[in-house]
């Protein structure tokens, strides 16, 4: 369905090495970086979709997006768990520990964190049926 997502940051080392850490069990991998660009960019071999992260090219200092979360979806719940920690190891913060989620949908499983820069992000599974 995307392309890509893209999310700003301040700090591209410390972004790097957090996305790094959360994206590795998730079978995603950095396929480029330029810390004097700003940018960095992971994929899961074999897909074209992307998940960026950079500072803005407008210049002006990247903010967080109010109501704005970026969703990973893992194979199992397990993952969600692995996901979650590696993120909290790598210097983000926690939004909502790995936990069904029975508000969403009866299958819904997920973590939530945020980014050294304060973007939310989510890692989920959802069990078939």
């Amino acid at each position: 369905m995307f392309s890509h997502v893209t999310v700003g940051t301040r700090d591209i080392e410390a972004a790097i090495a957090f996305y790094d850490g959360l994206l590795a069990p998730l079978g995603l991998s950095r396929s480029g970086a330029d810390v004097g660009e700003g940018w960095a960019c992971w994929h899961r071999p074999g897909e074209l979709a992307e998940f960026l992260v950079m500072r803005p090219i407008d210049g002006k200092a990247a903010t967080v997006g109010n109501g704005t979360t970026v969703a990973f979806f893992a194979p199992d719940r397990p993952t969600v768990d692995a996901v979650y920690a590696a993120g909290l190891a790598t210097g983000g913060t926690d939004e909502g520990p790995p936990g069904p989620r029975p508000q969403y949908t009866g299958n819904y499983y997920g973590a939530y964190l945020r980014d050294p820069d304060g973007n939310k992000l989510c890692i989920c599974h959802r069990d078939p049926g």
